[in-house]
């Protein structure tokens, strides 16, 4: 995901991202663990858009904040 989709998106949008990024990082630490996991680079994907996305809420509310 690129950080301008992710600057258009709403708070509330930025947050259910988030929580479905998060279950989907479970679900492949999961499959990574029993050995079922294809795409290994996937984790790395989700892990920077969970970055990329709670980096974005932070310069939001600093934002805010001023």
């Amino acid at each position: 995901m690129k950080a301008s989709e992710i600057r258009d998106m709403t708070p509330d949008q930025l947050d259910d991202e988030i929580v479905k990024l998060k279950k989907e990082q479970f679900n492949l630490r999961f499959q990574a663990a029993s050995g079922q996991l294809e795409n290994t680079a996937r984790i790395r994907q989700v892990r920077r858009d969970i970055a990329r996305i709670m980096t974005i809420q932070q310069s939001l509310v600093a934002q805010a904040a001023k």
